[in-house]
């Protein structure tokens, strides 16, 4: 190291702690940088927007069930790729993700671009039972889902702390997170405020009283892919 001897770290205690911190710091200093400079990395893509309420507990189901260790979000720019699952997955659209579920481990299918793909009713039957719809299938059955009522008293809060890492949830929004959670997840409920502050928002209905985990799932899955309009493939068209 800097034409010092091999030696003199094998046998010098504090110039082998001295060069250990130095090798460290130079990685570590690599590692953040980038981190700092994200926002001028990440294209701004029009249609990129917050989840709604009931998506983003949606989100947090899909990370408690372990979901991201089966199914990637990340279509890579190979042909195989593209013709199978469509558009690949671009930065932008994981911009508000916290963490993102991009990799390339897959035992099912990719879902970055499942959003819209099957029916609501479709993405309910196949979460409870996944073999009577697909018979190949090794997915678990979620069916406990649709028996627990969603806890969504602390929405504004979560709303609150993914605005402290940068997403960007106005105070309307946040005011308004129960109602419009509420609004999602039931078909006969006046969707249109909810429409105004997210956009293709996907109202889904499980049949029931209450609100539950399922509901929830339902509404995250059904919004991946669907923000961005990718029927224009030059996405320096596409930024804002």
């Amino acid at each position: 190291m800097f034409g010092i001897k091999q030696e003199t770290f094998e046998k010098n205690t504090l110039a082998l702690l001295v060069g250990t911190l130095v090798v460290v710091a130079i990685g570590g200093i690599i590692e953040v940088v980038p981190v700092f400079t994200i926002e001028t990395t990440v294209e701004h893509v029009r249609g990129v927007r917050p989840y709604s309420p009931l998506e983003l507990r949606g989100r947090d189901i899909y990370v408690r069930e372990g979901c991201y260790l089966c199914h990637s979000q990340q279509i890579r720019a190979l042909r195989d790729e593209v013709e199978r699952y469509g558009h690949y997955s671009i930065a932008a659209e994981s911009m508000y993700d916290h963490p993102f579920q991009w990799g390339s481990k897959r035992i099912g299918p990719d879902l970055a671009r499942v959003g819209g793909k099957y029916s609501n009713d479709w993405q309910y039957g196949h979460l409870m039972a996944p073999r009577e719809l697909v018979p190949q299938s090794l997915m678990p059955n979620y069916a406990f889902l649709a028996e627990t009522p969603l806890e969504y008293d602390d929405i504004a809060l979560r709303m609150r702390a993914n605005r402290a890492v940068g997403v960007p949830y106005t105070d309307e929004q946040i005011a308004a997170a129960k109602d419009d959670l509420i609004a999602q997840a039931d078909a006969n409920e006046d969707n249109a405020n909810l429409l105004k502050r997210y956009p293709k928002a996907v109202t889904v209905s499980g049949h029931a009283r209450q609100v539950t985990e399922l509901d929830a799932l339902v509404a995250y899955l059904q919004v991946l892919g669907t923000m961005v309009n990718f029927a224009d493939t030059n996405t320096e068209r596409l930024a804002q």
